[in-house]
């Protein structure tokens, strides 16, 4: 077995090109290589357990080894595991795409498949272009679209145009199309030095300058909302995302909501639009929409939006973009059961305890001399570590805390990671209270131990 290990760890430097990772560091550290997994835990090949921290990247939904989801992709792979949906279709999208239309904010009623959340934000974008150009013509000046400073919308050409994270998006400028960068919510750090709620969400009217401004030029708005994700958990305060909507109503443009990392429980309703009772003319999905097992994403949209998009084939009105894979029957069977195992176990009724003790765990931080700030919203929490919390300080980046961090709790036998120096956690829905207890617990002796040195 050690001869096994060695060798994969050998191969794995040699041959593999992780994401978002610098191979040249990788290499000088002992890879992680996870061999198996179940319930809320992940063992290496070396027999070691970790709790999964982040849900394997924010997807794994009711835990791994998940017995309904399991079964259903074993019953579909007895029938068949692939047919295109170009030209032709199969139960699971169909009834798929029925719970979808169902259990999303009314007036969504039109599903498109795909495979990542970038690529549902690629197809939230074009089908947003498209619709102005065969409704107003093709004069149509509304081709621009206004997304918000430190957002995350995935990493394809078109999904980074709206992307507002410098560190990540800023190299390939030369290649993306111009979009309209409006201010963003960061209480923590605002950029207008304001605080809430004595700020009135200045921020709103800053985005409501930019409207007035640019609506006869923009397609749509796109938004992550309650929570930027990739930017360290920032947290919109009450009001903003519906204040959001409004403007876009008010000034005629499209409002996309991209539920891809806050969708399917994470905020603990199954859609973070649900909190405000918002209804986006666009939402994006991915993620947890398969409860973690296999690649899906769907782009959703209001009859409104798919009407332009009927006539005759000499019109071409048709929406030119398909996927390979676009309605994988594996993925969508998956899909439904995860969806039905959300039912069945009351996922989003037993969140609400969990949620109230998460949020209490968290509390604790602040007594941590290098906290700054915790965001948190259902199970999904952000803990922001600073040089000086007076000052709000950031580190030198080569200290690497927040990478730091991450490697004492994988000691002590979790699995988390960081955005900067972020320190994000973020649960699979199915952990049990003491393994949520472990889960604080470890963050907090980790963050300390690395910290108060």
């Amino acid at each position: 077995m050690e001869k096994r290990d060695k060798q994969l760890c050998m191969d794995d430097i040699k041959y593999l090109w992780h994401p978002f990772t610098q191979m040249k560091e990788y290499a000088r550290e002992n890879p992680l290589i996870i061999e198996k997994a179940e319930g809320s835990f992940l063992w290496d090949v070396k027999g070691n357990k970790y709790i999964d921290g982040v849900s394997s990247l924010w997807v794994t939904t009711h835990g791994h080894r998940r017995k309904e989801i399991d079964a259903a992709i074993t019953r579909q792979m007895e029938k068949v595991s692939h047919t295109t949906l170009l030209g032709l279709s199969h139960p699971g999208a169909i009834e798929l795409a029925k719970k979808l239309v169902e259990i999303t904010p009314e007036g969504l009623n039109r599903v498109f498949y795909s495979e990542s959340g970038s690529t549902a934000v690629e197809i939230a974008l074009k089908i947003a272009f498209q619709y102005w150009f065969q409704t107003s013509g093709t004069g149509s000046r509304k081709n621009k679209f206004i997304y918000l400073a430190n957002s995350y919308h995935g990493d394809t050409i078109g999904s980074v145009s709206v992307g507002g994270i410098d560190l990540f998006h800023k190299l390939y400028n030369p290649l993306l199309f111009e979009a309209l960068k409006a201010e963003a919510v960061y209480c923590y750090r605002c950029s207008l030095g304001k605080t809430f709620p004595s700020c009135g969400i200045k921020c709103l009217a800053k985005l409501e300058e930019l409207m007035k401004k640019e609506s006869e030029n923009t397609a749509a708005l796109i938004i992550e909302p309650l929570v930027q994700g990739a930017a360290g958990i920032l947290v919109a305060p009450p009001g903003y995302l519906k204040g959001v909507r409004n403007l876009c109503t008010k000034y005629n443009v499209l409002m996309i909501a991209d539920e891809v990392a806050v969708g399917f429980g994470r905020t603990g309703k199954m859609f973070a639009c649900e909190h405000e009772n918002v209804q986006p003319d666009i939402m994006t999905l991915g993620k947890g929409i398969t409860g973690g097992y296999l690649p899906l994403a769907a782009t959703l949209t209001t009859d409104r939006i798919f009407d332009a998009f009927l006539g005759e084939p000499d019109e071409f009105k048709t929406f030119f973009h398909g996927h390979t894979y676009t309605g994988n029957p594996l993925a969508c069977a998956a899909a439904l059961a995860n969806l039905q195992v959300f039912e069945s176990d009351g996922t989003l009724e037993k969140l609400l305890g969990k949620t109230l003790f998460f949020k209490n765990g968290l509390e604790r931080f602040y007594e941590l001399k290098h906290v700054g700030d915790v965001r948190q919203s259902g199970f999904m929490a952000g803990i922001e570590l600073v040089a000086d919390k007076k000052r709000k300080e950031t580190y030198p980046l080569s200290d690497k805390i927040g990478n730091r961090v991450i490697m004492e709790a994988r000691k002590r036998g979790l699995i988390i990671r960081p955005l900067g120096d972020v320190i994000v956690l973020m649960p699979h829905l199915s952990i049990s209270v003491e393994e949520l207890k472990e889960l604080i617990s470890i963050t907090y002796d980790s963050i300390k131990a690395v910290t108060e040195v």
